[in-house]
């Protein structure tokens, strides 16, 4: 007899595929993001490609979680005034409210928790 507890009978799928350098680039405060999964039903995070600008904007959410990976290039991030260095393999955890910029030359990828919003994006 077959074991059926772990099934599943849903249709939908529990997996999103997304091609980063297929996606267009859109202006966010830091420079310019390539976004996936914005669309996911669930809203439970979404996954950027962004391309920092030498003019980044200090910002903040009040309900957004970010995980900053630096991919390429250096520089520095500013988070609440305090100036943190930035080189590849860095990676930085930003809850709601921290005031953050990141300044250099520099790729990074970020993870959105949950899904971004840009209706979440504060300025001083």
């Amino acid at each position: 007899m077959a074991d059926t507890r772990h099934s599943d009978t849903t249709t939908t799928p529990r997996y999103a595929v997304a091609q980063m350098a297929d996606l267009p680039g859109v202006p966010c405060p830091c420079g310019t993001a390539k976004r996936a999964f914005t669309d996911d039903p669930d809203q439970v995070a979404s996954f950027h490609i962004t391309t920092i600008k030498a003019d980044s904007q200090t910002h903040y959410h009040k309900k957004l979680t970010e995980i900053y990976h630096v991919l390429e290039g250096e520089g520095h991030m500013e988070l609440d005034g305090q100036h943190i260095p930035l080189k590849p393999g860095t990676s930085v955890l930003i809850k709601p409210g921290c005031r953050h910029r990141a300044v250099g030359k520099l790729t990074v990828s970020i993870t959105a928790i949950p899904v971004f919003d840009p209706a979440d994006e504060w300025f001083d």
